[in-house]
């Protein structure tokens, strides 16, 4: 999905759903629509937050969607809420108002969140994407201290993070 796919299929969403919602939205999705870096990706990683509607409310439109557009079953996925441990308390401060629509408003991850979630992941697909999130600005220094207090607090694949996020610095002598 391109910048012009995402926005059709949330503008296609937001006329089907009856009630306000909010997603969050992070990887490609965000990197794509909130900082228009030039990728596509297969899907969507969002989540329903901070309304009354959740993901299982709104399955059928999602997949009405899917089919009107041709996109796969899983456009709209909630996938990255695996790694949303990781987020800084604060990290609300940072989202980005990517879309807004009759009921469906859309808030992208700051950079340095969606950098975090990177580390997090810590996949070889995701080197490129933080190498470019940095580039683009993300406050290496928060996320590093971040990833530091979680790993004082013996959060599970801290070091890995910790250690992924070194390693781009030191690519990008940082």
């Amino acid at each position: 999905m391109d910048a012009s796919q995402m926005r059709s299929a949330l503008k296609l969403l937001d006329n089907k759903i009856k009630k306000p919602a909010k997603l969050l939205l992070g990887g490609g999705g965000a990197m794509v629509l909130a900082y228009d870096f030039p990728l596509a990706t297969l899907d969507m990683d969002a989540l329903f937050f901070q309304s009354e509607i959740k993901e299982a409310d709104v399955a059928d439109e999602i997949q009405e969607v899917a089919l009107e557009l041709n996109l796969p079953r899983d456009w709209l996925n909630p996938y990255f809420s695996t790694f949303l441990f990781s987020l800084p308390q604060d990290y609300s401060t940072r989202l980005v108002e990517t879309f807004k629509g009759k009921h469906l408003i859309v808030y992208a991850l700051g950079l340095t969140d969606l950098l975090i979630l990177k580390c997090y992941a810590g996949r070889e697909k995701d080197i490129g994407h933080a190498r470019a999130l940095i580039k683009k600005g993300a406050d290496t220094n928060l996320t590093k201290k971040h990833i530091q207090n979680l790993l004082e607090k013996r959060i599970p694949k801290s070091q890995e993070a910790l250690d992924f996020l070194f390693d781009l610095l030191d690519e990008l002598e940082m």
